[in-house]
């Protein structure tokens, strides 16, 4: 098998193809400008797993926004290696990952599991590369950054290409909720420091309750692949075949799938409180979290509502989202059309809508939001090629 790199060439068609991924998986047609970004001077890039879900998405974004780039590998375990990936008009060879693999690497791509970020995460920054991991293997770890750019760009300063490093993409649920709550939290802020309050008095967010209806993206293809063929098995009649899951997906909905803890919350629920203090650099605020899985393929919604230490009425709240990064509203309640799942699937944008007061909570010291975000998109992929991006 050829081991060396693959050199990039900027056509005019862009496609990341992978034939056994669902049908909400493969890529989608896009306006597309040839950006002539081959360039000697350009980071050498490598995406491990990159015959997954996310590893796939990961190359769509990287065609999508022209990413400059000299070379590529595409990186993922013994079993996919020697498979072909169709990249813009190019066959590409799966090369077996190794701890050689990132010999030369500037910038790697991982979105292969926890277990294999750990063992080849470490690797790969004593090689030199700057690794931009979507596991949860170093969210947690204080010496990591954990970033969305549009939220908290800051806490990756002292990254820089050539030196090695590790920052960490938040889990998809943090990702989508942060990018609505963080613009209110911030204006919050904003509000009290017009006031002429000192620095360490600031507003902000004081609770936030989340609920969240999760996509079967976030289990990956296979769970994708599952809700397909449960959905056309009830339909006709016979038992669902139940493999990712304990139980039938389709036309149904439980709690998360993920390990339920001794304090009652599942795993996926904590990550949500954990993370978003990290990132807000803020242990003090309160986040409680219900996660659920809904039979929904690829782009998750999520219920927020947040309480705050200054009023914030729905009028200002809609106005600072609508001009906030990465965000679109939808609020339309005469025609009652809000954020859905299916609108926002193949989309960057995190969608907005159900903006109002909270009427629980005396005047305006609480908000209800509800959320909408591509899971694979911005939950993953994007935020991680936008953390590349700001390493060059």
């Amino acid at each position: 098998m050829n081991t060396s790199t693959i050199p990039h060439y900027r056509l005019l068609a862009r496609t990341a193809t992978f034939s056994r991924l669902p049908a909400a998986l493969r890529p989608h047609p896009t306006p597309f400008t040839v950006r002539m970004s081959l360039s000697e001077t350009a980071p050498s890039l490598a995406v491990v797993g990159v015959t997954g879900a996310v590893g796939q998405e990961f190359l769509s974004v990287l065609s999508d926004r022209s990413f400059p780039y000299r070379s590529i590998k595409l990186l993922a375990s013994k079993r996919s290696a020697g498979k072909r990936i169709t990249f813009e008009d190019q066959s590409y060879v799966v090369e077996e990952l190794t701890p050689e693999s990132f010999r030369g690497v500037d910038i790697a791509l991982f979105s292969a599991g926890g277990s294999i970020s750990k063992e080849f995460g470490p690797v790969a920054v004593e090689c030199g590369s700057v690794v931009v991991d979507n596991s949860s293997a170093f969210r947690m770890d204080e010496n990591v950054p954990l970033v969305i750019p549009e939220v908290n760009p800051e806490a990756m300063a002292g990254v820089k290409l050539g030196k090695g490093g590790l920052i960490a993409n938040p889990n998809c649920s943090t990702i989508i909720c942060l990018m609505a709550a963080t613009p209110l939290h911030r204006r919050a802020k904003m509000t009290k420091l017009l006031k002429g309050l000192a620095f360490s008095d600031l507003a902000k967010v004081l609770r936030m309750v989340v609920s969240t209806y999760q996509a079967a993206s976030g289990a990956g293809a296979a769970a994708m692949e599952e809700l397909e063929q449960q959905t056309r098995e009830v339909l006709e009649g016979k038992q669902p075949t139940c493999k990712i899951f304990s139980q039938q997906y389709a036309f149904n909905l439980f709690s998360h799938n993920a390990p339920v803890l001794s304090n009652g919350y599942n795993e996926e629920e904590m990550k949500l409180v954990k993370e978003t203090r990290k990132i807000w650099n803020d242990m003090n605020v309160k986040v409680t979290a219900t996660c659920i899985r809904v039979p929904v393929m690829r782009a998750h919604a999520e219920s927020i509502n947040l309480q705050f230490e200054t009023p914030l009425d729905e009028d200002m709240a809609r106005d600072i989202l609508r001009s906030a990064p990465g965000v679109v509203v939808i609020d339309d309640r005469n025609a009652n059309r809000f954020p859905t799942p299916l609108e926002v699937s193949n989309k960057d944008d995190v969608a907005v809508g159900r903006i109002r007061r909270d009427v629980s909570q005396e005047e305006n010291y609480g908000l209800d939001i509800f959320v909408c975000g591509d899971q694979i998109r911005k939950g993953a992929a994007l935020n991680a090629v936008q953390i590349a991006e700001m390493l060059l």
